[in-house]
């Protein structure tokens, strides 16, 4: 018969096995799950979760559902606003792998504080694979299944890729999908036409793109816009890196 100490010792360890086991069957689940993200260096979505979400949402407010939506190549897109998206959402861009760590502990800390799961600290890649692949609920599950889907990405992609992808998914406004609706919606031009001011306010809108519209040009929205044009001024603010000779 087992000894007082040896049954604690026993019982402290099966404690500490659950969690274990629970994370590797989750780990597992996202593997056997993932997206079949390699297709993509090669093939354009044909739609995407959150558009479906927002058709779903319409209809079942007895809505009509409206699509703009007009896919273009990275060459076509302003390089303002490529650089305003990287410095206002992901300045890390093309140095991390699909994580920004820092960023990452900011927001655990803020949502520690808040006590809620309300800032998740999001790459573009991470960004990419939510509005690509998954629903906009904010739990941990959805989080895990977000990072491994990011790490498959940026696995199987190159950057450029998938920054063309994600301007090219990324949500502005109600009905409007990508960069070059965005453009055309809001300025009534393509998106390789963009000036530095539109890129950046275009860039401010993302995180609630379907409650800022630049034609309501709130204080909120002018400050924004007048970081993100800072942060671009700065020297090589938001550009790929170039290789040493």
């Amino acid at each position: 018969m087992a000894s007082p100490p040896t049954r604690l010792v026993r019982y402290t360890l099966s404690l500490l096995l659950v969690p274990v086991l629970a994370a590797a069957g989750l780990m597992s689940y996202g593997f056997v799950t993932l997206p079949d993200v390699a297709r993509l260096a090669g093939v354009n979505p044909s739609t995407t979760v959150l558009i479906e979400t927002r058709r779903a949402e319409a209809a079942e407010k007895g809505r009509p559902f409206s699509l703009a939506w007009t896919w273009v190549p990275l060459a076509r897109i302003s390089p303002h606003l490529q650089k305003a998206v990287i410095v206002s959402e992901d300045a890390s861009f093309y140095e991390h792998h699909g994580f920004d760590w820092e960023g990452l502990q900011e927001a655990l800390t803020r949502n520690w504080e808040q006590g809620k799961l309300s800032r998740g600290g999001s790459t573009i890649t991470q960004q990419l694979a939510k509005n690509l692949y998954l629903s906009s609920e904010k739990n941990l599950l959805r989080k895990a299944h977000e990072a491994l889907i990011a790490w498959e990405i940026e696995r199987r992609l190159p950057k450029q890729r998938i920054l063309e992808l994600y301007l090219n998914v990324a949500e502005w406004g109600h009905g409007v999908f990508g960069a070059e609706a965005a453009a055309r919606h809001h300025f009534e031009k393509s998106a390789a036409e963009l000036t530095e001011e539109e890129a950046a306010l275009l860039a401010a809108m993302l995180p609630s793109p379907r409650r800022n519209d630049p034609m309501q040009y709130t204080p909120y929205l002018a400050r924004r816009q007048e970081e993100i044009l800072y942060w671009m001024h700065r020297e090589n603010g938001g550009q790929q890196p170039t290789a040493e000779p």
